[in-house]
């Protein structure tokens, strides 16, 4: 793996606190199953938002309309 600094002057201190940072996270990904699926946030699931109504289409549809007057 090769990590290059494109900006800045990192000191030594800061360069490993940062490689140790990727070689954790890389660690992690690595350890998990790849047929495992992840849990899903549930303001993130498309069910939250179909679940609700959407209004049809009708003869006074355009009073719901978002444009303004």
């Amino acid at each position: 793996m090769t990590i290059k600094v494109v900006r800045g002057n990192p000191t030594p201190e800061e360069l490993a606190a940062a490689l140790a940072v990727v070689r954790a996270r890389a660690a992690a990904a690595a350890s998990t199953p790849s047929g495992a699926e992840l849990p899903r946030d549930a303001w993130s699931d498309p069910a939250r938002i179909a679940g609700h109504r959407v209004p049809q289409p009708g003869q006074a549809s355009w009073t719901r309309t978002y444009w303004p007057s």
